[in-house]
């Protein structure tokens, strides 16, 4: 089975999934779903949603407000979704990077994504997941999301894959090009069978047991 064919089957088993666009729960702009990234880290939805809402009250999500904050102010805001202090710094610093893009996000959406992503990176608590949610969910630019889902399903299918993200997601993409919004599709889909599957058992009672896949 190629990846192509892994993810026509998952969506046919699965059906179209829900996933973050601007204006839906949780998304009501760009800025929320940046936000809501880097605050998801290493913790829960339940956790991040009194953060999102703190920030919402405080600054609106706008860019502009999120840079008067101090970090002293910030940390309360977000002490919910834990590592805070860490959390708090890293937004701080995206509010920064979008301030030098004075803050229009229609421009960096004309950007190339390879440079965008460089540049997510280089702020201290966003990794790859995070960068590369980011560029997806509100830049417009797609790529294949290797989350813990993601590296799961691949090691159950019997596909060894590279340890390293961009090696991960070159391996694919060189064999199934997705467009932006079947990136978000399929990454939808990965982690709501990732949700609904979680051990060995579970797997070989899926619609997807016995399958190999060869990437």
């Amino acid at each position: 089975m190629t990846v192509e064919e892994l993810y026509h089957l998952m969506a046919a088993e699965m059906g179209p999934q829900p996933w973050l666009r601007p204006g839906t729960p949780w998304a009501e702009t760009p800025v929320e779903i940046m936000l809501g990234a880097i605050l998801v880290q290493n913790t829960n939805w339940r956790n991040v949603e009194p953060a999102l809402l703190n920030l919402k009250q405080a600054t609106g999500f706008a860019p502009a407000a999120l840079r008067q904050l101090t970090a002293a102010e910030l940390m309360p805001l977000i002490k919910t979704s834990g590592f805070y202090r860490r959390k708090g710094a890293a937004i701080l610093s995206l509010a920064t990077w979008l301030g030098q893009a004075d803050d229009d996000l229609a421009a960096l959406k004309q950007r190339d994504g390879q440079q965008l992503r460089q540049e997510l990176l280089a702020i201290t608590g966003i990794g790859h997941e995070t960068a590369d949610y980011i560029l997806m969910y509100t830049l417009d630019h797609g790529t294949f999301m290797v989350d813990t889902y993601a590296r799961r399903l691949f090691d159950w299918l019997g596909a060894a894959m590279p340890k390293t993200c961009p090696a991960f997601q070159k391996r694919v993409l060189s064999q199934f090009p997705l467009a932006l919004t079947d990136c978000q599709e399929f990454h939808a889909l990965i982690d709501e069978f990732g949700k609904q599957v979680k051990t060995d058992r579970d797997f070989a009672t899926s619609f997807l047991a016995g399958k190999k896949l060869v990437v």
